[in-house]
């Protein structure tokens, strides 16, 4: 007899709960057991007893938040099935930063893909989302919006390369989150021809040499955190680094700095203008409106749980498509990988 849906997994103050498996997905809070879909902090957090991961993820989670940041740690193979009391779990490529990614649960016929963070537009720096079938399928919304169409990444990163050439004289720092869209931003320059130096702040230095060390070649990149370097070496140069450090005495050494910032949300001009942003670029790390249904009606699912971002719109979609669809209205989950 299958089970309900609810029975196998449900939302908990902690964040999502198998009793049969007694593990989380994702928590917000630590506990015994956790599945992590990746390693941005908002689903990646210290302090729990047991991790399951991708073996990505988990080097992305030390050198995040320290080697002891979980009691013991397991690595898992996209693709490998895993029985945990009886309930199988499967990691499954979500296409969204390096390691992330879906995860099945599976048990007396029911299966539920949490799908974490993920996007289906091309990306060199991670493996592709693979569409799981399955009875529920738990989706972010971070975009979860018809107005959210994002361009191609390519024509984005054409609008940084005609601004080098316009303003050949100014610095360019370009604002992204350090863990998948700083390295998603370079990978882009590269792929489009840019050979020249970039620089990084040294926020990035330790995720882009994992990046490399995992065959995402990024290219020539030096440090631009020196003490009081000259100026001028960074004339019409690229600087990237995390949104935060365009705000303090860092950035004033550059020359005639232009702000640019990488994100899904530059969409929304009122964002770039408080800001400060002279140049938005809209590169996502998740689905937009189109990709969100797209993936929907691709799956077919007999439910939807929509849950992290604006979640009203979609399950509304849903209800129209002819598909079950309810709000989880988890909190502690932010955009960081915008």
């Amino acid at each position: 007899m299958t089970i309900r849906p609810e029975a196998l997994l449900h939302p908990t103050a902690e964040g999502l709960y198998c009793p049969f498996g007694k593990f989380h997905v994702d928590p917000v809070r630590p506990v015994e057991r956790a599945l992590i879909t990746h390693g941005h902090s908002d689903h990646a957090r210290p302090g729990h007893g047991h991790v399951l991961a991708t073996r990505q993820t988990l080097d992305i989670m030390r050198l995040r938040c320290g080697p002891e940041f979980a009691g013991s740690t397991q690595a898992v193979a996209y693709g490998e099935k895993i029985a945990i009391e009886g309930t199988d779990v499967c990691f499954h490529p979500a296409g969204h930063v390096l390691g992330s990614a879906q995860i099945s649960i599976e048990r007396d016929g029911m299966r539920i893909v949490v799908s974490g963070d993920y996007k289906r537009s091309a990306d060199p720096t991670c493996t592709p989302f693979e569409p799981v079938g399955c009875d529920v399928f738990i989706t972010e919304a971070t975009f979860g919006l018809p107005v959210f169409h994002h361009p191609s990444p390519s024509i984005e990163i054409g609008k940084l390369l005609a601004s080098l050439r316009q303003f050949p004289e100014r610095s360019h720092l370009v604002g992204a989150y350090a863990l998948g869209k700083a390295q998603r931003v370079i990978s882009l320059l590269r792929h489009a021809g840019y050979d020249r130096p970039i620089y990084i702040h040294g926020a990035l230095s330790r995720l882009c040499d994992y990046y490399e060390s995992e065959g995402v070649m990024l290219g020539d990149l030096r440090p631009a955190t020196g003490e009081d370097p000259d100026a001028r070496d960074f004339r019409g140069a690229v600087v990237v680094g995390p949104p935060s450090a365009f705000n303090d005495r860092w950035a004033r050494r550059f020359s005639e700095p232009l702000s640019v910032f990488a994100s899904g949300w530059m969409m929304v001009r009122q964002r770039a203008k408080q800001r400060g942003v002279e140049l938005p670029l809209v590169i996502s790390d998740h689905c937009d409106w189109p990709e969100l249904t797209t993936t929907i009606s691709e799956l077919s699912p007999g439910q939807v749980w929509v849950t992290h971002g604006r979640e009203e719109a979609l399950v509304r979609w849903c209800e129209l498509q002819g598909i079950a669809a309810r709000p989880l209205h988890l909190v502690g989950y932010e955009d960081e990988g915008d």
